[in-house]
């Protein structure tokens, strides 16, 4: 049995790494132009280049977004770019808009197309359509339930299904918003959303002497537009039967420490289904890691029907349960682990490791640091300080240290 595809997005090429080091068996990444992540850091042409060798050179796919809305003084640089995406041999291009199919088969007949979450593909009708046009996997509108899906998967052959598993979801309908357009003149739909729908609304009376009073519905009542985290880590299982292939993980716009806790959680959780079937589940230890980095509150949204209570009320997000403290850049068997620090820790604290490695979840007492030249340090304090700890476990290259703050 062909093991379902782990797909994870990179925002740019230490990302990308963190992302196949931690377990992805594909990513999704943006260029400069013609993505709907334009504030994401992105790849230039060469970047891109390097991070499909790359990326092949360890066996795995990449795939390229070009999911931007265009218009007709871009039909000449899209071309051009579909071209260089084709001779560069990318996996696939995640694409949008009909007209950039109709360039892509005109122009590169052989690319690989897929059609982005923001074509809002709800039914087998549509799919068979898209199918006709020369697509080979549609990622599925995020408002469909598994059952929805079955049917798709049942009727239409020949055509991939990919389906969201985990992340950041959108109030509106697969992402086609015109409120960050509305408040703030940054096109959603070319790339440039703000993400109004996290921000903290609120509503004031006007008083007879024309003072504001704020209205609450309750204290959590101010973010009205802010959905929860998609968490599918539980239903791996129904997800696979009802036919997605490919189970995707949102967020170019997401941090390192992110990216490597929650690939690296449904890696082993996809890897112990294969192996144990349904009593996965058993193993808590898989939710537990989703809690340590910064997340809102979970929902399964619409897999299984109609859902009125996908709205985060409470705040924008929590920062969860740990702290990103140091990113390993190496291991000396005298002077220890060589870190980066990211965040402030000391000798005393008990430090947790996250590693695709079996020291995943081992910890250890921080006995020693020191600096690069030898000098003893008792409190980890310079941002981006390279420094030695005494570790007796044997770290990895982009193992990441944390510290619980629970």
């Amino acid at each position: 049995m062909k093991k379902i595809e782990l797909l994870a997005p990179a925002g740019n090429f230490e990302k990308l790494k963190t992302a196949l080091y931690y377990g992805a068996d594909a990513v999704y990444v943006g260029g400069k132009s013609f993505s709907l992540r334009a504030f994401s850091n992105n790849f230039t042409n060469e970047e891109l280049a390097e991070a499909i060798d790359y990326t092949h050179s360890l066996g795995k796919k990449i795939y390229v977004t070009v999911n931007a809305f265009m218009k007709n003084h871009e039909i000449e640089k899209i071309k051009e770019y579909l071209e260089f995406l084709y001779n560069a041999n990318v996996d696939a291009v995640i694409v949008t808009d009909p007209g950039v199919i109709y360039l892509a088969k005109t122009c590169v007949p052989n690319l690989e197309l897929h059609l982005s979450t923001q074509a809002n593909t709800l039914n087998k009708a549509s799919v068979e359509f898209w199918k006709s046009q020369g697509v080979k996997r549609i990622v599925l509108a995020r408002e469909l339930s598994l059952g929805e899906i079955k049917e798709i998967s049942d009727s239409v052959q020949g055509v991939e299904l990919e389906a969201f598993i985990h992340g950041a979801m959108c109030i509106s309908y697969s992402g086609r918003c015109l409120l960050s357009n509305y408040l703030t003149g940054r096109d959603s739909n070319r790339g440039e959303c703000v993400q109004a729908c996290r921000w903290n609304f609120g509503i004031k009376e006007v008083s007879k002497d024309g003072d504001y009073y704020p209205i609450e519905e309750d204290e959590r009542g101010t973010y009205i537009l802010n959905s929860k985290d998609l968490n599918m880590i539980e239903h791996i299982g129904e997800m696979i039967s009802a036919g997605v292939i490919s189970f995707k993980i949102e967020g170019r716009m997401k941090g390192e420490y992110y990216l490597a806790t929650v690939i690296n959680a449904y890696r082993r959780a996809i890897d112990e289904f294969y192996e144990k079937g349904v009593s996965y589940k058993d193993n808590t230890l898989y939710m537990t890691e989703l809690k340590k980095t910064f997340h809102r509150a979970f929902t399964t949204a619409y897999a299984f029907g109609d859902n009125d209570n996908t709205v985060n009320y409470e705040n924008s997000q929590s920062t969860g349960d740990s702290l990103f403290v140091a990113s390993v850049l190496g291991y000396d068997e005298n002077r220890g682990a060589l870190v980066e620090m990211r965040n402030r820790f000391k000798v005393g604290d008990t430090l947790e490791i996250l590693s695709p490695s079996d020291n995943f979840n081992k910890t250890f007492v921080v006995s020693e640091i020191e600096d690069e030249f030898g000098n003893s340090v008792t409190d980890a304090k310079n941002v981006q300080q390279k420094l030695y700890i005494k570790v007796d476990y044997k770290l990895n290259k982009g193992d990441i240290l944390r510290r619980s703050l629970v």
